[in-house]
């Protein structure tokens, strides 16, 4: 049995884990509601938009105009673009892990990569990967921030050193669930999966999608080349952003369940070595009273 000494510094060093598990959990769920808040209030103007560059398509099939754009030219796939949104820090539980399972399971083919956050750079550096570029953005995850990413895997696509662009990223759920997901955004061959997914995250999705349902003639200002030859560029980089929006209310929660875990897992570390110091201080106290009582007898 060990000493009564090991017993109370095991006991302390403990008790100083619990200590700075549960800061990081108070932290964790600080940052996780506005995160949370970032990413809900986003997925209306997410699905809204998709639905007007879906909607514009149809009217202009409808009457007839020829407008051309090639983020809906479809492409041999020759080398996939893979864009992974992780985190830059662990203790997240296996929100890392499962993401890169992910991508293990699902990437085959050639393929390159742009990552953000240190967890995917490292991931990719491991697996020998093709890394083309990494970035690190701060927990304020502002759209400027995005920007120079943006602009370097666009440009990929556009160049041809890359056919698609695929984002994988851990879903929000809620707070006990993440779901990593593979989501492909170039080129833009069925927006209704898009609509969809989007729908399903959306209160009240239904009430969003009204232009589809609007019957009238719609005129277009600018004109149609000119509001196509933006629109699609927008509407990668807003749901890219929308994207990396709910990884970070993603990250957060894993953060704060895991070290909720942590911090249940402590204390109940502390009450068994609790139990085991008293045990072993009764025992203590036996032992000196028999031989003291032996040496009386002698």
């Amino acid at each position: 049995m060990p000493n009564l000494r090991d017993i109370r510094r095991r006991i302390k060093s403990v008790k100083n884990t619990r200590q700075i598990t549960r800061a990081m959990q108070l932290v964790s769920s600080s940052k996780m509601k506005r995160a949370q808040d970032a990413a809900i209030a986003g997925r209306p103007y997410a699905l809204l938009l998709a639905d007007l560059l879906d909607t514009v398509g149809e009217k202009l099939n409808l009457s007839g105009a020829i407008v051309e754009h090639q983020f809906f030219e479809k492409r041999e796939v020759k080398t996939r673009g893979i864009l992974i949104l992780s985190t830059d820090k662990g203790l997240c539980g296996p929100l890392n892990t499962n993401l890169f399972r992910k991508v293990v399971e699902e990437v085959k083919c050639d393929a390159k990569f742009i990552t953000v956050g240190r967890k995917a750079t490292q991931f990719i550096s491991r697996s020998q990967r093709d890394l083309i570029a990494d970035f690190t953005i701060s927990d304020k995850a502002s759209f400027s921030e995005i920007r120079p990413m943006l602009k370097l895997i666009i440009d990929a696509y556009i160049s041809g050193d890359i056919d698609t662009i695929e984002v994988a990223y851990p879903s929000f759920v809620n707070v006990l669930v993440q779901v990593p997901v593979i989501q492909s955004l170039l080129p833009i061959v069925d927006l209704r999966e898009v609509l969809d997914e989007l729908k399903k995250r959306v209160k009240g999705g239904d009430n969003v999608l009204k232009a589809r349902s609007d019957k009238r003639e719609m005129t277009f200002e600018p004109t149609p080349e000119e509001l196509l030859a933006q629109l699609p560029d927008l509407y990668v980089k807003i749901i890219v952003y929308q994207l990396l929006l709910e990884t970070r209310a993603a990250e957060y929660s894993a953060r704060m369940v895991a070290m909720k875990a942590a911090t249940d897992n402590a204390s109940t570390l502390v009450d068994d070595l609790t139990l085991d110091y008293n045990k072993a201080r009764q025992a203590a106290i036996t032992q000196e009273i028999l031989e003291i009582a032996a040496s009386a007898a002698a």
